[in-house]
């Protein structure tokens, strides 16, 4: 097969996207660091924005739409990384550690 008729085609973005998801979202189950599920939650995000740049590719008729989308998505993930980060290293400076449940005794 091709390697033109693979980029040329709707199926193979959406199953890249696909797999970006769903490691994202695995990784958000599975890691006990908060670096780690900032991480994975990093990668839902690219999962769904190559999802709304193929969809932009091949089935919309407004090429701009699914540019905008995701140009949102990327301000949002850079919000969401200088706000998770900074929230990491306030945790570390108070109980110096970044796991997950040691975490539980947090009141709000």
């Amino acid at each position: 097969m091709e390697i033109l008729s693979l980029y040329n085609n709707l199926n193979t973005f959406l199953i890249i996207g696909a797999l970006l998801f769903s490691m994202g979202v695995y990784g958000l189950v599975t890691r006990r660091t908060l670096i780690g599920m900032l991480i994975a939650a990093e990668l839902i995000l690219a999962g769904a924005s190559i999802n709304f740049m193929a969809f932009n590719r091949f089935t919309a008729p407004d090429p701009q739409v699914g540019q905008i989308f995701t140009l949102f998505i990327m301000a949002i993930a850079a919000a969401e990384a200088a706000i998770g980060l900074s929230i990491v290293v306030a945790i570390y400076r108070n109980y110096k550690s970044i796991d997950a449940e040691d975490l539980v005794e947090l009141k709000g």
